[in-house]
């Protein structure tokens, strides 16, 4: 760029405010031989800005982008990006790191919301910068961690731009596209509801330069990552973890005009303070791994009377630390005993939380304990006169098919929370030829939270099936959409009035009834 000054678009896609070239710079660094074409920065007043302003227009209320969606990934080089930072303070900068085969490329950051069905807004869009292909990913071979340290593109400035569940649209000139997620995150949830993003299981199952906790280069299981880094992109769309397990909610939520705050875990583990004074704190669709401080920070959440919502299954499966300024997470799983905490700090050891060494099922927290994958079954309501289930007129017996899946919990006798816990749903299934049970269940303790667990990771699918959104969603149809959204819907406004065990009647303890003798 060779001119004086650095133009901003508006929502709208018009010129915004004009920057001078010593703030532009202030705004913007830019890396190596990549020239940057403009800064993302914000010139709302929605959040920050001159107190004695006069107020616009809320959030909820502003004009949605039905565009935010991606046209044409590409190949696997078409265009790739990643962040310095999972989340943001509103009006803080982060880097954003961008390789790309084409000569240049725009950047688009959609809040995403309800926006009257648009499902997101456009908050602010770059003008073109020049495109690069960075330096190649590396391997550490001890841990097989991929990296990829790129050069920075660009810093971006977010002023102005509310808190909320970020994607970054990056428009490369070749007509491809990549999604780039980051949560502008809350100071505090005091009187809200806080929807907690899981980019630490993101990155557990990221494949992108061939390693994931899952598998290596070669497909299999030995040849896995011990630890992961953020300093590279996701792989497919660069979004598809929070897209298919977390995006549904946080539209859901915003329609229903609740108080909302939001966060990542990676956030909680660093500074559990968010959630003081939280009416509700919402875990999505699939939040496997956690630090034992973020366990711990949670667990103290709900004693002290934040409701806790578990969406997914699987979570808080696996005990994970967090290295390199919380930019790698680390999980050696069954190789723990090679972990350099083992033996001297077992409740550190990463592995998974109900594993030796110092043992600590996730059930306490949950109420649920993960059992199996794959599996594939109808969900079947128990007592189809609870709370949760008002409105949706469903009867004991009625089922939905598909959204048993494909991870499943279920309520555990001899590993149960320190609490009468009534399970509403019960859910034949077989599971690598074994027969079993996917539960959802509610339990309260005594400081009033009440604490709901779904018991299955297709739940937030659910919200989507019969809409066309995100495909076929394993099959289920609009009934079950209908059933899954009305019920979330009970389930958020509840836990947004305060202390579930007071407003809402108390579990009825049914382990007995429903297993037998515990």
């Amino acid at each position: 760029m060779d001119g004086s000054t650095a133009y901003l678009e508006d929502e709208a896609g018009s010129p915004g405010t004009a920057l001078s070239r010593r703030r532009f710079l202030g705004a913007v660094t830019v890396a190596g031989a990549c020239a940057a074409g403009t800064a993302l920065t914000g010139c709302d007043t929605a959040s920050g800005g001159d107190p004695d302003a006069p107020a616009g227009p809320s959030e909820a209320s502003r004009p949605g982008d039905f565009g935010w969606r991606i046209r044409s990934k590409g190949p696997p080089e078409a265009v790739l990006g990643c962040t310095d930072k999972v989340s943001v303070l509103p009006g803080e900068d982060f880097g954003l790191y961008v390789c790309t085969t084409a000569p240049g490329f725009r950047v688009s950051a959609y809040r995403v919301g309800w926006y009257g069905g648009a499902q997101a807004r456009l908050v602010r869009r770059s003008e073109t910068m020049d495109g690069r292909v960075q330096a190649a990913s590396y391997l550490i071979s001890a841990t097989r961690t991929v990296r990829a340290d790129w050069e920075r593109t660009v810093e971006v400035r977010t002023d102005g731009w509310p808190e909320g569940a970020y994607l970054l649209r990056l428009d490369a000139d070749n007509g491809h596209q990549r999604y780039v997620p980051l949560i502008v995150r809350s100071a505090t949830a005091r009187g809200k509801s806080l929807l907690i993003h899981a980019p630490a299981t993101w990155q557990a199952y990221n494949l992108w330069g061939g390693h994931s906790l899952y598998e290596g280069d070669d497909g299999s299981y030995g040849t896995r990552a011990l630890a992961v880094s953020f300093a590279r992109p996701y792989d497919s769309d660069g979004a598809e973890k929070f897209l298919v397990y977390e995006r549904a909610v946080v539209v859901l939520a915003e329609r229903l005009g609740i108080p909302l705050a939001y966060t990542t875990g990676v956030d909680i583990h660093r500074d559990p303070a968010v959630l003081r004074g939280a009416v509700s704190a919402v875990t999505l669709g699939h939040d496997e791994y956690w630090t034992p401080q973020q366990r711990q920070s949670m667990t103290r959440a709900r004693d002290a009377g934040t409701n806790l919502a578990f969406l997914g299954a699987n979570t808080c499966f696996r005990r994970i630390r967090f290295e390199d300024g919380d930019r790698t997470v680390v999980c050696y799983k069954t190789d723990h005993r090679h972990d350099p905490l083992y033996p001297r700090h077992g409740a550190l050891v990463t592995t998974d939380f109900r594993q030796a060494p110092e043992p600590d099922p996730e059930s306490s927290l949950t109420g649920v304990l993960y059992e199996g994958y794959p599996v594939n079954a109808p969900y079947v309501v128990h007592n189809a006169g609870h709370w949760l289930f008002a409105g949706t007129g469903v009867k004991r017996g009625d089922f939905f098919a598909h959204l048993v899946g494909v991870e499943y919990d279920r309520v555990t006798p001899g590993s149960l929370p320190d609490a009468p816990i009534e399970i509403v749903a019960h859910s034949p299934l077989v599971c690598n030829g074994r027969r079993s049970h996917s539960d959802s269940a509610y339990y309260t303790v005594p400081s009033g939270a009440g604490v709901f667990a779904s018991g299955t990771m297709r739940w937030v699918e659910g919200l989507m099936a019969g809409t066309g959104e995100n495909g076929r969603n394993h099959g289920m149809d609009a009934r079950t959409g209908a059933f899954v959204t009305r019920t979330t819907e009970n389930l958020l406004r509840a836990f947004a009035e305060g202390p579930a065990a007071k407003t809402r009647p108390a579990p009825r303890d049914n382990v007995r009834e429903v297993y037998g003798s515990t």
